[in-house]
């Protein structure tokens, strides 16, 4: 067990990437602390961690609201006494062109994907170094932050915008034994965060529309799955990156690396 008797807090558990991702901690021995603003999301991922044998609780929290952070961060220390492990996963999806975004929805993108991400850093470091804890925070990037996407300039903007705030995050808390590091994923298969749903107790997810072909553009031949994603936030959560601070690692199948207009499998 990789995070055997570490307290890891996700913030964001859909059943998508955040529901994966706590859940992999969990099956590494992790007690988890599962934010969302959506009181579902958070108590159904608590319940499925605990239906498994493993510890978790589930708590309702608008990251953008600094006093609703602080309490949850009261509240998980206590229940587990302390905060090994944050995982900033909380974000708004989707967005506008630049010509068509209103300022009201681009305020609270930016403010879910970059200022709840600060205050959650904030308020677990200040904890972690209350404590003496040797922590670890991962931030939840996206392809969409290292490219530029047409119709998506919130979204690009908060992302691009938490790769630097995650490395001179580790260069504030590197003297306190804090390790700050970003995690990329990209466009993700729908199946396992569908199945994940249905585990939960929810209808299976209708899905419809012209979606593009996501896979072919790839160098590697499918997408990924949380759960892919939940491995490589236990290395970063574990002991086993004791000497890595200030990086991006990205689990994109190659679509950061590839040369742009190579289409893989056309």
């Amino acid at each position: 067990m990789k995070l055997a008797d570490k307290v890891a807090i996700v913030t964001g558990t859909s059943p998508n990437i955040g529901g994966g991702i706590a859940e992999g901690l969990a099956e590494e021995g992790a007690r988890v602390v599962c934010v969302d603003v959506a009181a579902d999301n958070a108590q159904q991922c608590a319940e499925a961690i605990r239906g498994r044998g493993g510890q978790a609780l589930g708590l309702v929290c608008d990251v953008t609201d600094e006093r609703q952070v602080e309490a949850m961060v009261v509240q998980a220390r206590a229940a587990y006494g302390a905060v090994d492990v944050l995982v900033n996963n909380a974000g708004i999806l989707g967005g506008h062109s630049v010509l068509d975004m209103p300022l009201e929805r681009w305020t609270r993108q930016l403010a879910v994907n970059l200022t709840g991400t600060f205050l959650c850093t904030k308020h677990v470091a200040r904890l972690m170094v209350e404590r003496g804890t040797r922590g670890s925070i991962i931030v939840i990037v996206s392809t969409a932050g290292h490219q530029g996407q047409a119709g998506n300039i919130g979204y690009c903007t908060s992302k691009s915008g938490l790769l630097n705030f995650t490395r001179a995050a580790a260069m504030d808390l590197v003297r306190h034994g804090i390790r700050v590091n970003s995690l990329t994923p990209t466009a993700t298969d729908v199946e396992e965060g569908d199945t994940r749903a249905v585990a939960w107790g929810r209808a299976r997810p209708e899905r419809g529309g012209r979606v593009l072909d996501f896979a072919r553009m790839l160098p590697m031949d499918h997408l990924p799955s949380p759960r892919h994603y939940a491995r490589a936030a236990v290395f970063l959560a574990s002991d086993e990156s004791e000497m890595i601070t200030g990086i991006d690692l990205r689990v994109d199948g190659g679509a950061v690396a590839k040369y742009w207009p190579w289409i893989p499998h056309a």
